[in-house]
């Protein structure tokens, strides 16, 4: 009996035999894929199966950083790799290199697997979109200083509304440096604080053309953007995730810049038309005037103002001369009345009090002294007599108690 072979022995004898067969080497295997499980060390871990057979598989972390889409249960799929040997568990399985949707564009994939997880994220939603301002100062261009897109943009700028100022900002619209390109451009218009509106575009391409604006940072920079964004990406048959999150979808650069400027000529024959309507407006206010103007002079004439103003007199005379009447005989008894009052006062009058040798002494604040207690030592007083005033001041008081 020949000596027997170890577990080991056996599994590498088989082992060898199958990584050495080219039929088993890079071979493309098309199948569903099931139990899926991406580990957190990078690897993806799945079974390719049909309606007979099932294949376990691993796909490194190597290779699935090279992905652009997420396989999921139930894909069905075109696999490239190498048949191996798991030596641990005596398995065979297949080591990935490559993995193509079947049927289906890998790139398409990625494509619908973003925008769907952005859709749910909210980022499409109308209620994010935001106007674009109606007479923009300033509006910010993104893309290739050297395209059709940029020239396009320009032209029909300066026709459309000349009164804006055009900012260009150059960007990397397609290759390996696209996405970092444009993400630092959204980034950096954020300091400039005149921008009212942004178009971010570029002319037609393939879908590889165009995948930089499919991209997940792109389309986040556009919705942490503080200014509205047009997208005008490709043609008019050409959407990309960027589209979704803009503000609003252009679809054609040139239709972008009509979109964020108005005409230039129809403001200006809007305002002509303005001005006609507030002349117009003016000329029937002028006309009512006149004829309210009118009807109050044909008032006044019918109510005859001289007329009145004659009546107006003879009433004047009419009441003077019942005046003057009146007035006779009421100064003739005044003057009686007043006749009667002078002779009183006469009578009253201190004048004839001070004409028999009386005085009247007051203070400084003219105060009428009437008792020595009323002033003290060294207080001013004035008397006055019949003739003229005698200035005094107290230096003794007597008899203060005296009634």
């Amino acid at each position: 009996m020949a000596r027997p072979l170890s577990v080991y022995d056996l599994t590498a004898h088989i082992r060898e035999i199958l990584e050495g067969s080219a039929l088993l080497q890079k071979v493309w295997v098309s199948g569903e894929i099931s139990n899926f499980k991406a580990h957190s060390s990078g690897h993806y871990y799945f079974t390719l199966k049909d309606d007979r057979a099932s294949l376990k598989s691993v796909m490194w972390r190597s290779r699935t950083g090279l992905l652009k889409f997420r396989p999921y249960d139930g894909m069905k799929v075109l696999t490239k790799g190498n048949i191996g040997v798991y030596e641990r568990d005596g398995a065979y399985q297949f080591y990935v290199d490559l993995i193509e949707p079947d049927g289906l564009g890998s790139l398409y994939v990625a494509y619908e697997q973003l925008k769907k997880r952005l859709d749910e994220e909210g980022l499409f939603a109308e209620h994010r979109k935001r106007p674009l301002p109606k007479h923009p100062r300033t509006v910010a261009v993104l893309t290739s200083p050297t395209g059709a897109a940029i020239r396009d943009i320009i032209t029909v700028l300066r026709r459309r509304y000349p009164l804006a100022q055009v900012l260009i900002i150059p960007v990397t619209v397609q290759g390996a440096d696209a996405v970092p390109s444009i993400v630092s451009a959204l980034h950096n218009i954020c300091a400039h604080s005149d921008i009212d509106v942004v178009i971010l575009g570029r002319g037609g391409g393939s879908i590889e053309d165009l995948w930089a604006f499919n991209d997940e940072q792109v389309a986040r920079a556009i919705t942490q953007c503080p200014y509205p964004i047009v997208s005008a990406i490709g043609h008019e048959t050409d959407f990309t995730i960027a589209d979704f999150v803009a503000d609003m979808r252009a679809p054609t650069p040139s239709a972008a810049a009509e979109l964020v400027v108005p005409d230039i000529r129809a403001l200006e024959s809007r305002l002509l038309e303005m001005r006609l309507s507030l002349s117009t407006s003016l000329e029937r206010k002028l006309t009512s005037l006149r004829q309210h103007t009118d009807n109050l002079s044909v008032r006044l004439n019918t109510n005859s103002p001289r007329r009145q103003l004659r009546m107006l007199r003879e009433h004047a005379t009419h009441l003077h001369f019942r005046l003057i009447g009146s007035s006779s005989l009421y100064l003739t008894k005044q003057r009686g009345l007043l006749s009667s009052y002078a002779a009183t006062l006469h009578a009253l009058s201190p004048l004839k009090v001070l004409a028999r040798g009386y005085s009247v002494t007051q203070s400084e604040d003219a105060h009428v002294i009437t008792s020595c207690l009323e002033v003290n030592i060294g207080d001013n007083l004035t008397t006055t007599l019949r003739h003229g005033k005698i200035m005094s001041v107290v230096t003794g008081k007597e008899h203060c108690d005296a009634i």
